[in-house]
């Protein structure tokens, strides 16, 4: 498994934490930054995740701001992606199985580190199920026209 993971300034400290979790479970993941506390624009992070992800260069994205609302807006402005803002194991479960999602979008300041690494596995240990699930998908994705 190929993971991309981001954040901004205020999500540095899950990014840190989660990616090391991931790296000693043999994960392959790819850190796109930010990298420093210093204020930087989370569409850039988005942009540079999402592309990676929509071009399936990695098998799903991991985005971290202070809510996981600015980047899940940005995320999902990228043409093929569909990235989902989770708080809870249960919505990332779903999230993968029913809507397919390639990213999932976290907060720092919403979420204890603990939590995010538990929806994080929640996230990437499931699969969508397709049937009607993928009938619902195909019509999200035509919205973007």
């Amino acid at each position: 498994m190929k993971i991309a993971i981001g954040a901004d300034h205020g999500g540095i400290n899950h990014k840190t934490y989660i990616k090391n979790y991931l790296t000693e479970q043999g994960i392959e993941v790819t850190d796109f930054g930010t990298n420093t506390t210093e204020s930087v624009d989370y569409p850039d992070i988005a942009l540079a995740v999402g592309t990676a992800v929509r071009d399936e260069d990695y098998d799903c994205g991991i985005l971290i701001c202070g809510t996981g609302i600015g980047m899940s807006i940005a995320a999902n402005k990228i043409h093929g992606v569909r990235a989902a803002h989770v708080t809870d194991c249960y919505s990332a479960k779903m999230a993968k199985q029913h809507n397919d999602a390639h990213i999932i979008c976290l907060g720092e300041r919403i979420t204890g580190p603990d939590l995010a690494l538990e929806i994080v596995k929640s996230f990437i240990g499931e699969k969508h199920l397709g049937g009607r699930h993928s009938n619902r998908v195909n019509k999200i994705m035509a919205i973007e026209g």
